[in-house]
């Protein structure tokens, strides 16, 4: 079910009723959201000002957000608020650094920042030096971009006692220069081989850049402690591990052919027998990627430096330690074969039953790479936002509009001027397009509403009014003007070692630059 059927769905079944009474009973289209696309400019105010929106995240999915709103609603004024002192979220922390084409759309939001209409609030932490009840109290809207801070666990025994396991988002937010692992320090010499657990997009940056040369890195954004440990990788194989089969993978083609073109790096033939006998009968996409894996890479097994492999139908039991050490370090994994179920093992969405077949992969060196998560903001339950602790999202009803449980079975009220936006919204998936795609959603649902007059939040002059309160707090503001600055240092930096910039990795760096 696509999240627009959803919601309609939720409709039919009076999901609304009674919450909003007299206004959502005079307004059904509202459950429609944002069906009927809107072409035109809103010229409508509230009391004589303008409309005040607070986006809390200054990642694509908040930038994005920004942009559609902006453009929208006539003399909007958007203030966006990040913990961090730089902005970009994901594009600049998650994006591998041999990538940079992916990044190209900071332009996009530079442009956006770059308006009268939008001011940039850098170095706010929600909770620490402003509450979030403060936004209600000074904005018509709320928008929740920020992401997801966490990353899924194994839950299995060995994951948080022996060393050698790292998080996929640990280490790609190291590479990145990412503050808060900016010690990290994996241990990426202790072993000739890496398992990663999970076949998403995530996992395969991992194997690329555990295996590609790390001089082709020198040139990028990558950190120069970054690429200091790389450099003294023993890494020779990687071996991206899943539980399903290849046709339930969730990488795309792109982040394969890349690793299949590495020089001097080979491709481990995968079992033919998990491949559908007729691959011409399959989708567009499903059959490239088949015909790719199955064609494999441009070096043979038996001249390359290095190697990888995608084993399949494997679910991770439990990590254990070398005997004989006192450093509780990772010697080997333990998994459960599975068997695909079903009446069409090779459906994309098979399921796996786990059987009492053991296998295991000797190594020091793990990664697990089987999805982010978000985390609810303190003061999120005194103001009846409801954060689904399960799936990691902000309860809402598929177009962004944040819903809040009430006493009557089933029943959940949406509550006024309150939206969130990417994977906060509906989980950690896709591409900074799907991102893009999805905020847009949110944004047109917050047009519709204000347009057709919908109860908001009661307004205020944002943050010309909020500053006041933070300045009492004593936190170090940082301006679009400050993020200018600290970005051309770290240009100049990366110019000087033939870079295209070198990231700041902590904070109180990035605020020197100002003092």
């Amino acid at each position: 079910m696509n999240r627009i059927h959803a919601a309609l769905r939720f409709g039919e079944h009076g999901i609304w009723a009674c919450s909003y009474g007299s206004w959502y009973g005079r307004n059904p289209s509202w459950t429609a959201g944002v069906t009927r696309q809107r072409r035109y400019q809103s010229q409508v105010v509230r009391d004589e000002r303008p409309f005040r929106m607070a986006v809390l995240g200054s990642g694509p999915a908040g930038f994005y957000t920004a942009y559609k709103v902006m453009q929208g609603i006539d003399n909007a004024k958007v203030d966006m608020y990040e913990h961090l002192p730089v902005p970009f979220g994901l594009v600049r922390y998650g994006v591998a650094p041999d990538h940079p084409e992916v990044k190209n759309c900071q332009d996009k939001f530079t442009e956006v920042a770059s308006s009268p209409d939008f001011t940039f609030i850098g170095n706010i932490k929600v909770g620490q030096d402003v509450s979030l009840k403060s936004f209600t109290n000074h904005y018509d809207a709320v928008v929740f971009a920020y992401g997801a801070s966490k990353d899924r666990k194994l839950e299995i025994p060995g994951e948080d006692q022996l060393n050698g396991i790292y998080s996929a988002r640990d280490f790609v937010g190291w590479y990145n220069g990412l503050p808060e692992f900016s010690n990290l320090a994996p241990r990426l010499d202790l072993s000739d081989t890496a398992v990663v657990i999970g076949q998403g997009n995530v996992a395969l940056d991992v194997a690329r850049i555990l295996l590609k040369d790390v001089n082709s890195l020198r040139t990028t954004d990558m950190t120069d402690q970054a690429l200091a440990t790389l450099a003294k990788s023993k890494v020779k194989t990687v071996r991206v591990v899943g539980r399903r089969g290849p046709m339930q993978v969730s990488f795309t083609i792109k982040e394969v052919r890349e690793l299949m073109n590495l020089r001097s790096v080979a491709f481990e033939p995968i079992d033919h027998n998990l491949i559908p006998p007729n691959i011409s009968s399959l989708p567009r996409t499903a059959k490239r990627l088949t015909k790719l894996l199955m064609e494999g890479s441009m070096c043979d097994l038996a001249h390359a430096e290095k190697s990888w492999a995608l084993d399949f139908l494997l679910s991770p039991v439990q990590f254990l330690p070398a005997s004989g050490t006192t450093l509780s370090l990772l010697e080997s994994i333990e998994f459960a074969r599975t068997k695909l179920v079903g009446s069409d093992p090779f459906d994309s969405t098979a399921r796996v039953e786990i059987s009492t077949d053991h296998h295991s992969i000797s190594t020091s060196l793990a990664f697990r790479s089987i999805g982010y998560q978000s985390e609810a903001l303190p003061g999120m339950s005194e103001l009846g936002i409801h954060f689904d602790t399960k799936r990691g999202i902000i309860t809402n009803d598929y177009y962004g509009r944040l819903l809040s449980p009430t006493p009557e079975v089933h029943v959940e009220r949406p509550l006024p001027g309150m939206y969130c936006a990417g994977w906060v919204k509906g989980g950690p998936a896709g591409v900074i397009a799907n991102t893009m795609e999805d905020s847009f959603t949110t944004a047109e649902a917050i047009i519709a509403d204000w347009n057709d007059k919908a109860p908001f939040l009661s307004g205020g002059n944002g943050w010309e009014t909020l500053k006041g309160e933070i300045a009492v707090n004593g936190a170090r503001i940082v301006s679009w003007e400050d993020w200018l600055r600290i970005d051309a240092t770290e240009k100049a930096r990366g110019k000087a070692v033939g870079k295209e910039r070198e990231k700041f990795t902590n904070p109180r760096d990035m605020l020197n630059v100002l003092d």
